[in-house]
């Protein structure tokens, strides 16, 4: 008896039908429907077929009847409840691509982002950090900006943004608060009154909309005019919060969208003059670590809690941003954004730093003659430690013929600006100051400061210096130094190793001392006998 031969390629194989009941089943569904398509394909065509040849074609249409069940199985003209779940498949898988899709360009913006930050030297920390501005253009497109600001910003002179205006102006536009950290002369101000004029939009009677403060009267009056020289064209009325504004018997109906004040004159009119500032959208700290400082931390506290619109966007800026003063904004702010540019507390890089060595007070008034003799390259900042040594130091240079004018708290609010816009002008060469005038100032092309007396912190250097230098100028600064000044002369070091100067090896290699305030007795300044002394 002869045996198929393909049955030995079978053999031993044993399918668990348990295991594989609904593949069994289902198949056998199919070879019944293949058998009925069979038999009335048979029927059809048993005049024309030998007996003998059948079998061949069946196998053929076999194949061609699987193929066309499975065709009408997967379409039908009639809705059936087998089309449902599999339109409700080709959704979720559309959804999927589409979040796919979604998740890779965020993806890719992100390394964008990552990219232009690293650039620019930005450093940020929260959580969806807005993307930074490739130019002021974007302004337009991502934050419908006005044309008139855009027209403005040009006829400034800002061709692009700076680093810090790259990434704060998108966090305050997107209705963030935030806390950044920048060097001197990297154009702060813009950063913050840009957003500030794009959500306000148009002048409004509804009282006060958005305050400024600054921690001296000649900063709050240079806050002003920049927010208006930003504003023209449109009829927002900023004020400076003025020695004669305050005296008004009655603040409570004070029309004003934008307010620039120092926190005690602001105080006042809170306290004494009803001053409403509940509709405040937009509360900006400038030079905050000074603002922050012991003798106005209360004064800031009762304008900030003043400041009660649940909806409040406020913001903190400064060139140096110490540790306790990022832990009180944490305590005021929420969700915010931290903007750092280049390394916390650095002075700017386009500065060159010096240190000259006098030796006693005597020595610094001869250093600082031989300089002005050798080469005077106006205009020049001199700072001194007190008005009293201001004084002492102007009569001085009075007797040597040079064009200098003096700063400090003793001279009256007019005696002061009068100073400051001489010394703009060019009519004087040379201007002593006191610390009052070291923040935020900003003059324009000062070639050279010198510190007479050495600083009381490092954040008290970095902020001098940083009057030279400015909106990418070089600059030179200068700082004498004697005996007394030796044990914190490596704080000052540090700071000018961070921004890419060369020190000594054996400053470097002093103790670092931890200073409070440096301010010693010094011996005075003036070449006059006691006796004619005024």
């Amino acid at each position: 008896m002869e045996r198929d031969p393909s049955s030995f390629l079978f053999a031993g194989i044993n399918f668990n039908r348990r295991k594989f009941a609904g593949d069994f089943a289902r198949f056998r569904d199919k070879k019944e429907r293949d058998d009925l398509v069979e038999s009335s394909s048979l029927s059809e065509t048993a005049g024309a077929v030998e007996p003998e040849e059948a079998p061949v074609p069946a196998k053929k249409r076999k194949r061609k009847a699987v193929s066309g069940s499975d065709a009408v199985d997967g379409f039908s003209v009639f809705k059936s409840s087998k089309s449902a779940p599999d339109s409700a498949v080709e959704q979720k898988e559309r959804d999927e691509d589409g979040h796919l899709k979604e998740r890779k360009e965020m993806y890719r913006q992100m390394e964008r982002d990552a990219i232009l930050r690293k650039r620019h030297n930005i450093h940020v920390s929260g959580s969806n950090v807005p993307s930074p501005l490739q130019d002021f253009a974007e302004l337009k497109t991502r934050f419908k900006c006005k044309s008139y600001l855009l027209r403005n910003i040009a006829e400034l002179g800002f061709k692009e943004p700076t680093p810090i205006q790259r990434q704060a102006i998108p966090v305050l536009a997107s209705g963030r608060e935030c806390f950044a950290c920048a060097p001197t002369g990297s154009g702060k101000t813009l950063a913050f009154v840009c957003p500030m004029l794009m959500k306000l939009k148009r002048a409004s009677k509804e009282g006060i909309r958005a305050v400024i403060l600054c921690p001296t009267k000649e900063l709050a009056a240079q806050t002003t005019r920049e927010c208006r020289k930003l504003a023209r064209g449109n009829k927002f009325r900023i004020k400076l919060m003025t020695k004669a504004l305050v005296t008004n018997p009655d603040l409570s109906k004070l029309r004003c969208d934008i307010l620039i004040s120092t926190p005690l004159r602001l105080w006042l009119a809170i306290k004494k003059r009803k001053m409403d500032l509940s509709r405040v959208e937009y509360l900006v700290l400038d030079e905050s670590d000074k603002l922050f400082e012991l003798g106005l931390v209360k004064q800031i506290d009762f304008v900030v809690k003043a400041c009660s619109n649940p909806s409040i966007v406020r913001s903190l800026f400064s060139a140096t941003l110490p540790d306790y003063v990022e832990e009180l904004a944490r305590t005021i702010m929420h969700d915010a954004v931290r903007v750092i540019v280049g390394r916390k507390n650095m002075a700017s890089e386009s500065i060159k730093q010096k240190l000259v060595f006098a030796g006693s007070e005597e020595g610094k008034l001869l250093a600082l003659r031989q300089s002005f003799a050798e080469s005077l390259n106006p205009p020049v900042l001199i700072f001194v430690q007190s008005k009293e040594r201001a004084k002492e130091l102007y009569g001085e240079l009075v007797l040597d013929n040079i064009r200098a004018s003096v700063i400090h708290s003793d001279l009256s609010q007019i005696q002061r600006e009068n100073a400051v816009d001489d010394f703009r002008a060019g009519k004087t060469w040379v201007l002593i100051a006191t610390d009052v005038i070291a923040r935020g100032m900003d003059f324009k092309g000062v070639n050279c400061v010198i510190n007479y007396d050495f600083p009381d912190s490092a954040a008290a250097y970095i902020h001098r210096i940083g009057r030279s230098g400015r909106a990418g100028r070089s600059g030179e600064a200068v700082t004498f130094y004697t005996e007394d000044d030796i044990p914190y002369l490596r704080n000052i070091a540090n700071v000018m190793t961070a921004s890419g100067c060369e020190v000594p090896s054996w400053i470097m290699a002093l103790t670092k001392k931890r200073w409070k305030k440096h301010r010693p007795q010094r011996e005075s300044i003036s070449t006059k006998p006691k006796d004619e002394r005024a």
